[in-house]
């Protein structure tokens, strides 16, 4: 039997339809989730299915809806919330930071927050300003956060789920421009658990890290590579907290190069960190610095120019041409008599 063609978008209502029918302490709730289905419809049918009691819509007010799902977890619940845009979320990042990163250590275990934070993020759809930004940064440097990315259908749906049934608290980081791309899934689909990357393509010269949005440009950058005769290795993070090092340096180990794909601006992000763990894990295989193609450091373009602010495969074959050349010998080594 052929496997169903199914969209990122439509697993993730899957997960969601699921976690509800499952679990009589799953609540959904956010602006316009309820009888519109949410910005990008990933809500869409629920209300209709389980009732205003078990997904509804709340006032536009990012603060008291990560409160009350404070307020909700801690009574017994299992509340999945949806900021609606990236940048909205920031109204409420003192409640995530200050209480829902927390509440487990400041009560000592005693209290834990089963929640759900899903927040569509990034670029590529053209959004105008605050619908449109790479804030990971931010919540995986929030301790008592795990940090979720999906860039498949399939690992839309299993991550979600498994972000339900978590004990602690997830932020659920959905790019916006994957919702509608295709995976050929059956659902219900269970993948690899959280704190497990993966490999999307296996290759020895060097290794591609992205995760989320970034994950199809590098696949892309990886088969265009092919021409000018590079086998590279395409790691999708799909968490960054917990981070997968054994699969990530195991990669770089193996390919000696190491290229990490974001759309978040370079200073200070994500892959920043990414670099750092490579470098101290695998210098002696290394044979190039560790490279980065992100966005620029600037405030999110306008949608007429994100086309030159998103990494692009062209960006990441400029990266491997660095690699290409750093990793010639230095001539005032030879001069020396050092190894070629």
């Amino acid at each position: 039997m052929t496997t169903p063609s199914t969209t990122m978008a439509q697993a993730l209502n899957s997960a969601l339809r699921d976690a509800l029918a499952d679990d009589e302490r799953v609540v959904v709730f956010g602006e316009d989730v309820g009888r519109l289905g949410g910005v990008f419809r990933i809500t869409d049918g629920l209300t209709a299915e389980f009732g205003e009691d078990r997904c509804f819509d709340t006032p536009l007010a990012e603060a008291g809806i990560v409160g009350f799902a404070v307020g909700m977890a801690m009574g017994g619940f299992r509340p999945v919330i949806e900021l609606q845009f990236d940048a909205f979320a920031y109204p409420a990042f003192e409640q995530i930071a200050s209480h829902v990163a927390k509440m487990r250590n400041r009560t000592r275990g005693r209290v834990a927050l089963p929640m759900v934070i899903r927040i569509p993020y990034a670029g590529g759809i053209g959004g105008v300003e605050h619908h449109c930004d790479s804030s990971e940064a931010y919540y995986a440097h929030t301790p008592g956060l795990k940090v979720v990315t999906p860039a498949t259908a399939g690992d839309a749906y299993s991550l979600l789920r498994e972000a339900i049934e978590d004990p602690d608290p997830v932020i659920f980081l959905e790019p916006k421009k994957l919702y509608w791309s295709k995976s050929q899934v059956a659902l219900p689909a269970r993948t690899e658990p959280f704190g497990r990357a993966a490999i999307r393509r296996r290759g020895a010269d060097a290794t591609l890290v992205a995760y989320g949005p970034t994950v199809p440009v590098a696949l892309e950058a990886a088969e265009a590579a092919v021409e000018e005769g590079w086998d590279l290795e395409v790691v999708d993070l799909r968490t960054l907290v917990p981070f997968d090092d054994e699969t990530v340096t195991a990669s770089v180990r193996r390919t000696g190069r190491c290229v990490i794909v974001s759309e978040a601006a370079g200073f200070a992000g994500v892959g920043a960190e990414i670099a750092a763990r490579v470098q101290e894990r695998c210098f002696h295989s290394l044979h190039a610095p560790v490279l980065r193609v992100t966005g620029y450091d600037i405030p999110y373009p306008p949608p007429m120019l994100e086309q030159h602010h998103l990494p692009n495969v062209d960006r990441i074959l400029d990266a491997l041409d660095r690699l290409q050349r750093d990793d010639r010998p230095d001539p005032r080594f030879l001069s020396l008599g050092g190894a070629a």
